[in-house]
């Protein structure tokens, strides 16, 4: 397991919000926390620290009167710290090449990969020659439905018909670099992880995965390691105390170095 640290940015601020809140209609979000300080102070920070492959996210929708704003964000952050962050929101075929020449060691690739509750395989392709199988990661944010966890898209708003299981892991990475799941339900909510969906990938295990929501306390962490057999990286927002939260960076940090045990 490592802590991949993030970055989420919504009308041009720094902020953590509750995921299944997050509505394009008038840029809404719950909010839980917004900073006063730009993206790439945190982006210096992690550097800092030595902590490489987290993400920023752009929160936005690229036809928000505030996505500008939130992108210009997200680009500063990268130009500051080169190759420390990946970045996702809006990416498609078109602008990938550009994140990367700014600094992103990766795109994070949801609704342009997963268009009309579908895998898009043209436009996989697309991305795959614009930017090479080393530089992306597809984002399999689920929440669940009927009989399991389906990916979500266009900000975890809409959901396809392509669920989360061993047969879609094990087909789709063969075209990435790294898988970033939010278990979208919990996101945000500080009410412990979805030991489901930690369980579904830590079972499959066979490609760097980071693993995101319901983080509250180090028992969550503890948990994650257990249900996701160790296979699975995390990342902590809300519960941070840096984003207003009570866990320390250090007492994560210290955490996941520690060797996996019974459940707590």
């Amino acid at each position: 397991m490592r802590f991949r640290p993030c970055i989420d940015i919504h009308n041009g601020k720094v902020k953590q919000i509750v995921g299944s809140s997050l509505k394009d209609d008038g840029d809404e979000a719950k909010e839980n926390f917004i900073s006063d300080s730009k993206a790439s102070y945190y982006a210096k920070l992690y550097e800092n620290l030595g902590l490489t492959g987290g993400h920023i996210i752009i929160l936005n929708h690229a036809g928000s009167p505030y996505y500008e704003e939130s992108l210009n964000q997200a680009t500063e952050a990268l130009v500051t710290c080169p190759g420390v962050m990946q970045i996702g929101g809006g990416i498609n075929a078109d602008n990938a090449a550009d994140f990367i020449r700014c600094g992103a060691s990766h795109v994070i690739v949801t609704s342009y990969v997963f268009s009309g509750g579908e895998i898009n395989f043209d436009n996989l392709a697309k991305l795959l020659k614009a930017v090479g199988k080393e530089h992306l990661v597809l984002d399999l944010s689920c929440k669940y439905r009927d009989d399991g966890y389906y990916i979500v898209t266009d900000r975890w708003q809409k959901f396809t018909d392509i669920k989360l299981n061993e047969k879609t892991l094990n087909m789709l990475s063969k075209y990435c670099d790294e898988f970033l799941i939010h278990a979208a339900d919990v996101e945000g909510k500080q009410n412990g992880i979805d030991r489901k969906v930690a369980t579904i990938l830590g079972d499959w295990g066979g490609k760097p995965m980071t693993y995101a929501g319901g983080v509250h306390t180090i028992t969550d962490i503890k948990e994650l390691k257990w249900f996701g057999v160790n296979n699975l990286d995390v990342t902590v927002g809300s519960a941070l105390d840096i984003f207003g939260g009570n866990l320390t960076l250090d007492e994560v940090l210290a955490t996941i170095e520690e060797p996996l045990e019974s459940i707590p």
